[in-house]
């Protein structure tokens, strides 16, 4: 049977843009069969999306496009990420596991009890996550035989206070979080992204949240695939949690453009190593 909602949407750029932006938990959207398998009553698992959902991100990206010189690429996810969660390993080396928040999420953002504890994840990951991430990594090589290069952008956001399940929550939260890898992230990509969002008060590195995405294939072999992970806190563009976009989102929208020009640029290096 065919999933009631599509999945992810590749949304096409420029010919000529190496810009992927990720947009992988703005989305909502449960489907009636996995909300069969979820024990929360209708209330408690709306209240859940409400805090779990990285809401107006795939507008922000959508509004960034359209203000870019060159117009990026965008891949989103088109369901929630209590369905799958695509930037999860799907095995035990996820440290979100111990939270309940791997590949399949078993607990809610305030550990509570998501899924039955006899859940098997693997008709989840086999029917939304594999396929997800066989599409992100089509869409990176698509970006390498056009270009030469792929830029991956991460747009998330994350609230104002932490969550119980939050792993580093004790750290700074700055406006916001640039998240890098040591083989993904050149210094060049970086600066240019403080840059971009320096006008919010500042950005802070790798916290609360650390990292980037790359798809498996490429991690740590491909140095053409650069990542950075942008994650704004919320209160810097929307009323929390789940509530409505404000003023801010613009503001957002043209730094992420700016962002996205300055690595879009045929001579630029600065998201090379």
């Amino acid at each position: 049977m065919a999933p009631a909602h599509q999945p992810f949407h590749l949304l096409p750029g420029a010919a000529d843009s190496p810009v992927l932006l990720h947009v992988p938990h703005a989305s909502r959207i449960v489907p009636t069969e996995v909300r069969a398998g979820i024990v929360l009553d209708d209330e408690a698992l709306e209240r859940e999306i409400d805090h779990i959902t990285d809401s107006h991100t795939a507008e922000l990206a959508e509004r960034a496009a359209i203000a870019s010189a060159v117009t990026p690429w965008r891949f989103v996810n088109g369901l929630s990420r209590l369905v799958t969660d695509p930037e999860r390993f799907p095995d035990e080396r996820e440290e979100m596991l111990a939270v309940g928040m791997g590949a399949v999420y078993t607990h809610t953002t305030h550990r509570e009890r998501l899924r039955a504890p006899d859940t098997d994840p693997q008709p989840l990951i086999d029917r939304y996550f594999h396929p997800y991430a066989e599409a992100m990594t089509a869409a990176v090589d698509a970006r390498l035989a056009a270009t030469g290069r792929a830029v991956v952008i991460d747009v998330h956001s994350y609230p104002t206070a932490p969550l119980p399940y939050e792993l580093h929550g004790a750290g700074p939260r700055p406006p916001v979080c640039l998240g890098t890898d040591a083989f993904h992230t050149p210094p060049g990509l970086l600066a240019e992204a403080e840059k971009a969002f320096a006008g919010f008060g500042g950005t802070g590195l790798n916290s609360p949240f650390p990292g980037t995405y790359v798809p498996l294939k490429h991690y740590g072999e491909d140095p053409r695939v650069t990542a950075l992970m942008i994650e704004v806190r919320r209160d810097v563009y929307m009323r929390e949690p789940g509530g409505p976009a404000g003023s801010g989102l613009t503001t957002l929208a043209a730094a992420l453009a700016a962002l996205v020009d300055a690595l879009s640029r045929p001579d630029e290096q600065v998201a090379r190593p």
